[in-house]
């Protein structure tokens, strides 16, 4: 002991002359043992991390040691922020510091304060001092840091050392970040999770999940984050039967959000992954299934738009110097003279259309591409995912409508309608319905020859076959994208009857299926309807149900001779034409929706350049 003393003195006597030679005169540290011996453990001083200093170093009001001893100078508590000015700034606006927990409260050997040898066990020591820790002790973390793990997680590394936020004082939407925030720090690390056995694509399958796409775009309060399934400091494996994912707890688990959770419901795969055809293989096929329709699709429709915008380019150079040249190709009386192609009930019909599918795609893409800055941009624009479900499901609810007034439609000219020959069956392959015949393999045939110049351009029926794609391409969608969304939407009562993996199909198939449509729309059936060289850019029929006839002749060639053999031609005559204003608002509606597609397909484009969208 007295020869840890002198070493101590010794010390001390050199940090006291270096002070004195510096400009200001310490005092002897050994003075201070004279009456401290008994508080501070010398040799535990002298091996920890403030051992280089002088007691004057921390005590810093005490400049005379004979004042000092008579009591007149009064000691204030060691401002710890003089040397530690980093952890001091983080800890000033921590639940410590608001709740008064000083420096001293977790570091209460202040004097033999040694390095941190990395052993975790030591922080949860210090934390179980105040904090109740029992959960967190028997939980998968705690019983892997007992066992000198140090990649499973300690208090610090949710709540942080210094700056340890104060978790009541959080709004719901900070405190599901932070809950999310703190187990995605961990979990996203696939080299970490590999060494432990940890399912390595647990961070992958939640962002890509509809919770994980609300957390991702900012609002984690509207959905569920990782805490409210697995727990937050009793994390346990669904093996252990007190684990909140535990086969005999997971309905009461679901039920917190899900209130008529049963059984069924459960089955949800709440990481299932589409890419693994091993653990998930309906899921697999579904998505193999869904992939193959969008790029075969996709790749026919878009061939046949190249083509023709080849094709419609030459033949605009060809008529424009034709008329150069003074050629006159048609010569038809009356060519502008307007005839009626869609009634009242039509037009008002897509426009419900229009404004249903853009209500939809607005609001439905940035979930799709949640990961891109313009879909956290628009969600904040409508208040978060929350408000955009409810646009989203308004606008399902215009679709369901437009749709049954199809059927209405259809059973109207299958069954109803007196001015057309025939019986249903004869209605339905015939030249005014919708349905493909076989003129339409006629056509398609004609068409590609005229693409390719081996042939004259065609012209058509009362509908082209990519009209009548369009039109049974609603019934399709209807049931993928209508029947998955209605499953999504009320999944407790499908969840009654089907399995939970059930629902990470519909969102396979309402995902890729809503991926086709919008596709789809915005830039095959804009380029057929507006963008093609004889239209653009707006072909305003569909507003107006005008066609003069010069159009009616050159593309709808065999209605327009239909028509006049059962003399009925002059009966589709319009003797008075839309308005002015009217024409105004409605090509300006026609416009901005144009518009509005194409800018939502170039934001597509370019999350999948960037390698998002999921």
């Amino acid at each position: 002991m007295k020869l840890k003393l002198f070493l101590f003195a010794i010390v001390m006597t050199l940090l006291a002359s270096t002070s004195w030679a510096g400009g200001g005169l310490a005092i002897d540290p050994n003075a201070c043992l004279e009456c401290h011996e008994d508080s501070v453990a010398t040799d535990n001083y002298i091996k920890s991390v403030h051992g280089g200093n002088a007691c004057t170093s921390c005590h810093v009001e005490i400049t005379d040691l004979d004042l000092h001893a008579e009591g007149e100078i009064e000691i204030s508590p060691v401002d710890c922020s003089r040397c530690h000015n980093q952890q001091s700034h983080a800890y000033t606006g921590s639940v410590h510091a608001e709740n008064e927990v000083g420096c001293t409260g977790c570091h209460t050997e202040y004097h033999a304060i040694t390095t941190w040898n990395g052993n975790k066990n030591q922080i949860v020591q210090t934390c179980a001092e105040c904090h109740d820790t029992d959960d967190y002790q028997t939980s998968a973390h705690g019983q892997a840091v007992a066992a000198g793990n140090n990649d499973a997680p300690v208090c610090s590394d949710c709540h942080s050392l210094h700056d340890a936020a104060s978790l009541s004082a959080m709004s719901a939407a900070e405190l599901s970040q932070f809950s999310a925030d703190s187990c995605i720090s961990c979990h996203d690390d696939e080299e970490t999770m590999a060494a432990n056995g940890v399912n390595i694509h647990s961070v992958e399958t939640y962002r890509e999940s509809y919770h994980g796409k609300n957390y991702t775009l900012g609002f984690p309060e509207q959905s569920a984050v990782c805490a409210d399934c697995h727990g937050a400091h009793g994390v346990l494996p669904q093996s252990d039967s007190a684990s909140t994912l535990h086969g005999e707890n997971l309905v009461e688990t679901c039920a917190q959000c899900h209130p008529n959770a049963t059984v069924q419901f459960t089955k949800f795969y709440a990481h299932g992954d589409h890419s693994d055809s091993e653990n998930y293989p309906i899921l697999y096929w579904t998505f193999f299934a869904m992939t193959g329709l969008l790029i075969g699709t996709f790749t026919v429709f878009w061939i046949h738009t190249l083509l023709w915008m080849f094709r419609g380019f030459v033949e605009n150079r060809e008529n424009m110097k034709a008329l150069a040249q003074g050629h006159v190709q048609h010569d038809i009386k009356d060519a502008h003279k307007p005839y009626r192609r869609f009634q009242r009930r039509h037009i008002f019909l897509h426009l419900t259309v229009i404004i249903s599918f853009l209500g939809l795609s607005l609001t439905g893409l940035p979930l799709k591409f949640s990961d891109q800055q313009w879909a956290r941009t628009m969600m904040d624009f409508y208040g978060g995912v929350h408000y955009a479900g409810l646009i989203h499901r308004g606008c399902a609810v215009l679709t369901f409508y437009y749709f049954v007034g199809s059927i209405l439609l259809s059973i109207d000219f299958l069954f109803l309608r007196k001015d057309i020959k025939g019986n249903w069956l004869q209605r339905m392959f015939g030249p005014d319905s919708l349905i493909p015949n076989i003129w339409d393999i006629i056509d398609v045939t004609r068409m590609i020859k005229w693409f390719l110049f081996r042939g004259p351009k065609p012209t058509f029926d009362r509908w082209t076959y990519w009209e009548k794609f369009d039109f049974i391409a609603v019934f399709w969608g209807m049931f993928a994208i209508g029947g998955s969304g209605l499953m999504l939407w009320f999944p407790e009562i499908f969840g009654q009857i089907l399995p939970g993996w059930a629902f990470n199909i519909a969102t396979i198939v309402h995902s890729d299926e809503a991926l086709l449509a919008t596709g789809f729309i915005f830039t095959v059936h804009f380029f057929n309807t507006h963008g093609r060289p004889e239209k653009f850019p707006m072909d305003f029929v569909i507003f107006n149900g005008e066609i003069s006839k010069e159009e009616f002749i050159e593309e709808r060639g065999r209605q327009w001779e239909r028509y006049e053999q059962m003399g009925i031609t002059e009966e589709f005559a319009m003797k008075k034409t839309s308005g002015v204003i009217y024409d105004f608002v409605f090509k300006g509606f026609g416009f901005l929706a144009v518009f509005t597609g194409l800018a939502l397909a170039a934001l597509m484009l370019f999350a999948f350049i960037g390698g998002g969208g999921h």
